[in-house]
């Protein structure tokens, strides 16, 4: 049997009651279009299963709390933001696939050096510090958020505080001030 409250009216019910019902209407309702929109924005089935699973308990388990506006409720939207932000945590090892691979970079032979180690040395003591640190303070930004951080363009511009085609533009800049440096 459907139920045929208004997404306000469930919300409100999963809130102040911990009704089931309403929260099993809310996922009918809601976890197939979030599992589609994840879908283009992540290949990989198994992470937006998670990404949905983990959206959801958020809500049932009140971590995640809407905020009706002047009357007007946006589930959609609110299940948007939530899940998306579960989803670029997925994606940076944050979730259970990444708890799991640090576990097991932990059981790795400690005598040899991760990649990230390497780099991390040659940028230490090598020519692409000296060019890393001849670099302005705000393209050295832009090349920690997007390079050394993982950060997407719209990402690094929300951290930053600029438009994605400043992120771009200062990005391509800094890597043509590198090559230049490092020729």
């Amino acid at each position: 049997m459907s139920d045929t409250r208004s997404d306000g009216e469930l919300l409100r019910a999963i809130a102040a009651d911990a009704d089931r019902h309403a929260f099993e209407e809310l996922y009918r309702r809601y976890a197939p279009w979030l599992r589609a929109r994840l879908r283009g924005r992540c290949a990989d089935v198994g992470v937006v299963d998670d990404v949905v699973q983990e959206t959801f308990l958020a809500v049932w388990r009140g971590k995640a709390r809407h905020r009706e506006e002047a009357g007007s409720v946006d589930a959609a939207g609110w299940l948007w933001r939530i899940a998306s932000r579960r989803l670029v945590d997925a994606l940076r090892g944050d979730g259970a696939r990444g708890r799991l691979r640090q576990a097991l970079a932990r059981l790795r032979h400690r005598d040899e050096a991760s990649a990230e180690e390497r780099v991390l040395a040659g940028v230490e003591h090598g020519d692409l510090a000296g060019a890393l640190v001849r670099l302005s303070p705000e393209l050295r930004a832009v090349l920690q958020a997007t390079v050394i951080d993982g950060l997407t363009t719209r990402e690094a511009a929300v951290l930053l505080g600029i438009p994605p085609g400043t992120v771009k533009t200062r990005a391509m800049r800094a890597r043509k001030q590198l090559r230049e440096a490092l020729a």
